[in-house]
This record gives C-alpha cells, structure tokens and sequence, in this order.
C-alpha cells in the first residue's frame, strides 16, 4: 500500500503529557477529533430456523463502522515525530462502545514516526487488517466477506509492538503481540486471551506480517498471521498450542476509473479438540465504478471454501453510494448469501440465519464523517 492510504489506516497524533506548559516545541504539534457516524434500516429473509424475516438498525456497521478519535503529532526535530490515536467504537444504535465495551477499542497506541518508519507501542490494527485496504472494494460494508470471516474488520491486538514503513513503491510492516485480545465481553472483536502469562510466553502471543508493493496502477500485498490461545480463549483455542493461522495475497488494478479488487485468504485453525478445527479458503472479486462523480457502483463476490465438507458459502453484494457533500453520503445494499450443507453464515454482519438456510437483503443508510 501506499504512503497515503496507510497514513489513513494508521492516522496518528501527538502524546499529550498533562501539566506540561506549553513551549516552541508545542507550537509545531497537532490535534485533530475526528469521527465517522453510519447507520441505517437492514431487511434480511430467512434470520431463524423457521425462515422468518427481520427489520431492524444494524449494529457492528452500516457501510464503514461508526468511531470517534483523537489523533496527532509533534515535531521532535531532526525529521522524527511523537505521534498517538485514540479510537473508540460506537453503536449507533444504542450509543453503546464497540468493540467489547472498551473506552477505545478500535485503537490506542503511542509512538515515534521518522524517515524508516512508524513504531507503534499499544492496541493497534495489524497487518490483515491493512491487507485489502484497496482490494477489498466493500470494506466493513454491512453486507461483505466481514459477515464470512468476522475477523478481517476487527484485526486488532492488543499489547503489541508495530511497525509500518513505506520505501518509494514497496511497504512492508510487522506486528507482535504479548496478548492479543484482554477483553472477554463477547462479540466478534472480544476473544478473551490476555496473554502475558508468567511463565508461558506462547500464551495467546500473535505475530503479523505484511510485503506489498503498489503504483497508480496496480499493487499486489502479501501477509501472514497467527495467533495462539490460552485457558478461557474463544473459538476453541484454549491452550497456547491450538493456534489460528491466516495468510492473504490481495491486488487491485486500475482500468481508467475502474478499480478491480481481487483475493485469497488461506485459513488453519488448530483448536484443543478436534471438533473446533477448521481449514479454509475465501476468495474474492470485486469492482468499483463512478458512474458519475457523485455516484458510485460496487460489487462484489465472494467464496467460502470449507476443506473436507459441505459447509461452503457463496456471497454477491451490489452497493450504491451517492455523495451529498464531501462528508456525507447516503448508500443502499442488496445481497444474497448462499449457504451450502450446515453452514450458518449470515449476510449482514452481526445478523442470524437458519442453518443451511440462503438469505437475501436490502440495507439503505446515512454516513457522515467529521
């Protein structure tokens, strides 16, 4: 990925210190609050086993996820900057916190950014979330591969020391965590594995990795992940031997003003029993359009391979997104989930389906950024 969109992805600001008066360093420092509100009405068919339909406003994200936070920086000199985030998770909802209920769970890291590159100390995205920032032409959308695989929009880890550095085309980054995950509040983003165990430091460590190089053009990023569990951990990684394992490739290419997306995800989990393994494919296709320049198309399809059974999943999104202004945009989504044997995959992320059941929806909302 490029300078631009990782300095996006990974927005940062200035370590505040309290009681410190202000200076001529001071003066060459930045704060910004920013924030993104997103909700809107979802209709899916087939939410329970008896087939029945639902309406209701989504929770985990509407076409991006809604967040308020805080970011800056400060000039050290000599190139080297101080830089922070502070980003918390909100429902609209409910007006509840995201991300397990944390106060700032999207991100909270502190740390120094220079001329080879960011070092990040703190909760931080990791490299698959950064992987298909270009690629991946839905995002977090509520109808996406996020309802497949609910990790790709929440993969973060806490206790972790990061590193991102962009050098002319190429960027390539690293993650690693003593403790990947301390909540336990349950929801997709709270997997209950603190880690940082006296005694076993393979307890609930994760590493990530990222390789990518791209232009105006096109780009291809390469990354790996694995995490390891601990006693309590979820999704039946209870020891730090069972381990969950994720390795992308993602590229995009530029046709004109069409961008084509396109990607695979490779997935071993090795859980403390047998029942809970689980090794995958997700591939995926997509397309995005300006038809005008207010008015944007996407589509996309994805596929969910379950080695060794039936439990296969098959998704197709169409999204319109029309820009009121350059902060706020209205957006609607139809899209089908076909699921294969005893798969229970919904299509909006967070929702129910009946197992085995096919589900189809229509979503419409509001975002504004500020």
């Amino acid at each position: 990925m490029n300078k631009t969109v990782f300095a996006r992805a990974r927005a940062c600001a200035i370590a505040c210190l309290g009681g410190i008066a202000a200076s001529s360093a001071m003066a060459q420092s930045s704060v910004a609050v920013y924030g993104v509100l997103d909700s809107g009405v979802v209709y899916t068919t087939n939410s329970n086993a008896a087939g029945d339909a639902v309406v209701k406003v989504p929770s985990l994200t509407g076409s991006v996820p809604s967040r308020l936070g805080f970011r800056g920086t400060e000039d050290l000199g000599g190139g080297l900057q101080a830089v922070f985030v502070l980003e918390n998770g909100i429902g609209v909802d409910t007006g509840t916190a995201g991300q397990g209920g944390r106060l700032f769970g999207r991100q909270a890291y502190v740390g120094l950014k220079g001329a080879y590159g960011t070092l990040m100390l703190g909760r931080q995205i990791n490299m698959t979330f950064l992987a298909s920032v270009k690629s991946d032409v839905l995002g977090p959308n509520l109808f996406s591969m996020s309802s497949i695989d609910p990790y790709i929009p929440n993969a973060r880890s806490d206790n972790a020391i990061g590193y991102l550095g962009a050098f002319s085309d190429f960027t390539v980054g690293a993650t690693y965590s003593f403790g990947r995950d301390a909540s336990a509040a349950g929801g997709p983003a709270a997997t209950g594995c603190p880690g940082e165990a006296a005694g076993n430091a393979k307890a609930c460590r994760q590493v990530t990795g990222l390789l990518g190089y791209d232009n105006k053009r096109y780009g291809l990023t390469a990354t790996y992940d694995i995490m390891y569990g601990n006693t309590g951990a979820a999704a039946g990684l209870s020891t730090s031997d069972s381990s969950d394992r994720r390795a992308t490739l993602n590229g995009y290419a530029m046709a004109g003003e069409l961008r084509l997306g396109a990607g695979l995800m490779a997935r071993k989990k090795v859980a403390a029993t047998r029942a809970n393994d689980l090794e995958s494919d997700l591939y995926y296709l997509g397309a995005s359009y300006p038809l005008m320049p207010a008015l944007t198309l996407d589509g996309q399809v994805a596929r969910h391979d379950v080695k060794a059974s039936a439990n296969d999943s098959t998704l197709a999104v169409l999204r319109l997104t029309y820009s009121l202004s350059k902060r706020t945009a209205v957006y609607s989504s139809i899209g089908r989930m076909r699921n294969g044997g005893l798969a229970a995959i919904s299509l909006d992320a967070g929702g129910t389906v009946g197992a085995g059941l096919n589900q189809s929806g229509l979503s419409a909302g509001v975002r504004h950024a500020f």
